[in-house]
Parts: structure tokens; sequence; C-alpha cells
């Protein structure tokens, strides 16, 4: 359910007034759980619908990438734009433009290897640049840190438990009988789509049961857990943005 300005509304109340087929679908699939969303202008949401769609968008141009899937130890950058920390994670380069770099990940991602919580950062990030256009970006996110989940305070990220799962939102596939020579896989953090479809870094787009089947190969001897989608979301405070 969706309330603006402490009132309960709607979606015909306003869907003429977005043309985006992915936005309607989202306030649809809102519409449907018992979660109240609450904004406090029309416009907060057009903007969560924006930033949701961008993310959705950023997931699929970054899983056609070429960007490699691995661990902290190994991940590596494009040292025209990025410092290489030795805890794995990518450092702007002083001078650089954030927007540039960002995109440049999209742009030569096979000059680019990093594991599925740092993916699900980058996607997030240029989502940002994407609903707030590269001048503000480029002001917010000046020395910008890519490295699992430290995000920016300028992208302020929340977690809840529910199962209210809305396409845009970050998801959790937890792995519980992983094998630890394999640990990385314990768990993939995943884009949702909607319709069972998922995004997640070293996987790509599947649906929730070719995830579960992939984790599960990846599982200790004598495993008696399956993965499972977990009952967690991770968000951007969208209206903080």
């Amino acid at each position: 359910m969706i309330r603006i300005n402490h009132q309960m509304i709607k979606p015909e109340e306003f869907l003429h007034e977005i043309s985006n087929k992915e936005q309607k679908a989202i306030v649809k699939q809102m519409e449907t759980y018992s979660e109240i969303y609450e904004y406090q202008t029309v416009e907060q949401l057009k903007f969560e619908l924006l930033f949701r769609t961008n993310t959705m968008k950023a997931a699929r141009e970054l899983n056609k990438s070429g960007a490699k899937f691995t661990t902290f130890r190994y991940a590596f950058c494009n040292k025209k734009y990025w410092d290489r920390l030795s805890n794995g994670g990518f450092l702007l380069k002083p001078g650089i433009s954030p927007s540039v770099a960002i995109l440049d990940i999209l742009k030569n991602g096979k000059l680019y290897a990093f594991e599925c919580s740092t993916a699900i950062a980058i996607v997030l990030y240029i989502a940002a640049l994407y609903s707030i256009g590269s001048t503000r970006f480029d002001l917010l996110f000046d020395r910008l840190y890519l490295m699992d989940w430290q995000f920016d305070d300028d992208l302020p990220i929340h977690q809840k438990y529910g199962d209210d799962y809305i396409p845009g939102d970050v998801l959790h596939f937890n792995n519980p009988d992983f094998d630890p020579k394999q640990a990385h896989w314990r768990a993939e953090n995943v884009i949702y789509f909607g319709d069972d479809k998922y995004y997640g870094h070293g996987v790509g787009i599947r649906n929730a049961s070719t995830i579960i089947n992939f984790l599960n190969k990846k599982r200790k001897p004598d495993a008696k857990k399956s993965a499972y989608l977990m009952r967690m979301i991770t968000r951007p405070h969208y209206q903080s943005i």
C-alpha cells in the first residue's frame, strides 16, 4: 500500500502520470503488499521508481560488461581510474571524475574482477548516477570507494526483514552448508527484477531455482541444508539521496 502526505492512495490515481512500464509494474506490486510505503510527495515516489528501474538497468549492463567474478584477494581494476587496496577494495584516484570511473566498469569490464557484494555496490552507484546526473554525482562521491558493503554516507543503505520484494531490491541467497574451501559461495547477493528473475555477479541473470542449484553445488560434502532465498531486503534510503 502507498501513502502520500499521510493519505492512502490507489495506483489508478497517478498511474496515468507514469509512462514507463517497469515503473507501473513496481507500483502495482507495491499495492499488493500490506506493508505501507510512505512518501511526503508524489515526486518522492517517482524518484524511487526511477532509481529502481535504473538499478535494474545497471544490473543488466554490468552483467554484459565482461567484468569477472573473483574473491577480494584476487580483485583487480583499471589502474587508470582506481587504486587497488590491499583488502581488495577500489579507491578512486585523486582528480578523477567519479562518474567517468564508475562507468568505465561497464565500458572496460574485462579490466575488472570483484565479488558479488562489491558488484551490488557498483550497480547501486551506477543507478544513482543515472538518477541524479553526473554533476551532482561527482560532487557527492568525489572519493568513491568500492568495497563490500561499505557505502558512502550520501548513498545510505538500510536492511529490513520481510518478503515484500519489489523490483530493484537487493536480495540475498544464503548457503548455510557452503564448502569451506569455497567460502565465497556462502551467499549470493542479487538484484531482483520481478517475475522470478535475479542478477547475481558470478551467476548472471537467473531464476531462484537455478541460483539455489548453483549454490548447492558449492556445499561441503554430506551437506544437509539447501541454499535458500532469505527474508531480508536491502534498499537505498531513496528519500535521503
